[in-house]
């Protein structure tokens, strides 16, 4: 089993979220139910499987999972993704595309890589504050604005919070998040501050174990930036001592959003499969 590591999203050399790139014909072979099983046995936040494309310019189909769950779209494990396939082609991809058959159309700006995404529609409801307030463990008037439902290929539940420090006491209840969202067929939920005028802090909340809490979360930068109608710089992972920052630029129509990534030799991380 072939498979190669990147740090996503970065604010500094040595902080990243962790990807894995999972490649080769053993790779091809496994089925979903196969491919799940095994990123439960590794210490990943998330891992990404390359087939072949779909169109002569997409130059893989990507196929996404979480240590609980197979997911719609990742996009640090895209990012993570994206910088194997220039490395493997000797240019970034035009294109690529997930499992689930959304085209994901990519760019370069410095040392960032951009993916643009569309607004999907989510037809699911928001829950109410009370419940919210209970799920987060925080009080009803920290929240000061509506709860939204947004998309841009993996759906989110976007939750502005007053300040950053009402965000670092978060307690979440992580098992009552993750069934809600299975059942309304929502990718957890996202908190935020601002912290200037186009600057956020964010956490997302859609792991069972607090420990793989994102240190960014490239689909939730996507839904703010569309929610907000702005581009905007979303910085997350402090916290955790792996500082974050995603970027996003809004098109009316479509958001761009990136960020830096490495890949990481030697890995220090003990990963462990059976595969």
């Amino acid at each position: 089993m072939d498979w190669d590591a990147f740090r996503c999203f970065g604010r500094g050399p040595e902080s990243g979220n962790l990807a894995l790139v999972c490649h080769g014909s053993e790779a091809e072979r496994l089925s979903a139910a196969q491919r799940l099983e095994m990123v439960r046995g590794l210490h990943a936040p998330a891992c990404v499987f390359i087939d072949p494309g779909v169109e002569p310019d997409e130059a893989a189909a990507l196929d996404y999972y979480y240590p609980h769950a197979r997911s719609a779209l990742c996009l640090h494990a895209s990012l993570a993704a994206a910088a194997w396939l220039r490395r493997r082609d000797g240019q970034l991809p035009v294109a690529v595309r997930t499992a689930n058959g959304q085209r994901l159309l990519l760019d370069e700006e410095g040392d960032a890589i951009l993916f643009r995404l569309r607004k999907q529609a989510v037809a699911a409801d928001a829950p109410s504050t009370a419940w919210l307030a209970e799920a987060l463990g925080c009080p009803p008037a920290s929240m000061v604005s509506a709860p939204a439902l947004v998309s841009a290929g993996s759906a989110k539940l976007l939750v502005e919070l007053d300040n950053a420090e009402s965000l670092r006491r978060l307690t979440p209840d992580l098992a009552r998040i993750v069934a809600w969202g299975r059942e309304a067929g929502v990718n957890g939920c996202y908190a935020y501050a601002r912290l200037d005028d186009g600057v956020y802090q964010g956490r997302n909340f859609n792991h069972l174990d607090p420990a793989l809490e994102d240190a960014a979360t490239g689909v939730a930068a996507a839904a703010l930036s569309l929610h907000l109608r702005r581009a905007l710089v979303l910085r997350q992972g402090d916290w955790q001592g792996n500082p974050c920052e995603l970027r996003a630029r809004f098109g009316g129509e479509w958001v761009e959003v990136g960020g830096s990534c490495r890949a990481l030799e030697g890995l220090g991380v003990d990963f462990q499969t059976r595969f």
